[in-house]
């Protein structure tokens, strides 16, 4: 029985960690298609998308087994309840860099950024990217101390996020309202993506200590 149970649960985090890497390079992806004004690479985006919805069915039917029929307690019921919850972060992220695609194709041919924001995208697509395969580092590795520094990673994405916002304000501003509308909803997509990086980060921690870490943003994250 503690056999076949660990052999699930080695075959979840897999899982989980496979999630992560797709959704880390939909999100490359996704950039490269939004700075580029590339409509080929946006459908990749969208149509891939499937993949990570999928695997998601598969890693919450694993986890409601393995409650129904191993009924874990302690640590084992602590490690099942993280990977649900950390389910529903990966395929959130999935869905964010979707939605990035999915603004390059309604605005295709058109670029969706004015040129005076695309260094501030190039770099938050770059930090998304790499807060993403941090999280799948912490999902193989499960090492508290390295999922603390996610974090620090999404500090950096914050003070992307704020400084874009100082270029909306600015009363110099000639690009019209379409374009700070979008600019505002991508700026807020790459912040979510990070966002819920971290909360794999925190749920890994608690899956390890038994402890969950204060949240910095606790009082800032919305459900989506």
């Amino acid at each position: 029985m503690r056999v076949a149970y660990n052999e699930q649960m080695n075959e979840l985090a897999d899982l989980l960690g496979e999630m992560a890497s797709l959704a880390g390079t939909a999100m490359e992806k996704a950039t490269q298609s939004l700075l580029q004004a590339d409509l080929v690479l946006a459908e990749q985006v969208i149509s891939e998308h499937d993949k990570i919805t999928d695997l998601s069915a598969v890693c919450e039917e694993k986890a409601f087994t393995l409650l129904a029929l191993q009924a874990p307690v302690a640590g084992d019921l602590r490690s099942v309840v993280a990977g649900i919850q950390i389910v529903a972060d990966i395929d959130r992220m999935g869905a964010l860099a979707l939605h990035v695609a999915k603004i390059t194709r309604r605005r295709h041919p058109n670029h969706a950024l004015p040129e005076v924001v695309n260094g501030y995208f190039a770099e938050m697509g770059r930090l998304a990217v790499q807060i993403g395969a941090s999280a799948r580092e912490v999902l193989e590795t499960r090492d508290p101390e390295r999922a603390a520094k996610l974090q620090e990673e999404d500090e950096a994405m914050d003070d992307l996020h704020r400084h874009l916002f100082t270029v909306l304000m600015d009363r110099d501003w000639s690009h019209g309202v379409a374009a700070a509308v979008d600019v505002t909803l991508l700026g807020r997509f790459y912040e979510r993506f990070a966002d819920h990086a971290v909360e794999v980060g925190r749920r890994v921690i608690f899956l390890v200590t038994g402890q969950l870490p204060v949240d910095l943003h606790q009082n800032n994250i919305p459900t989506s």
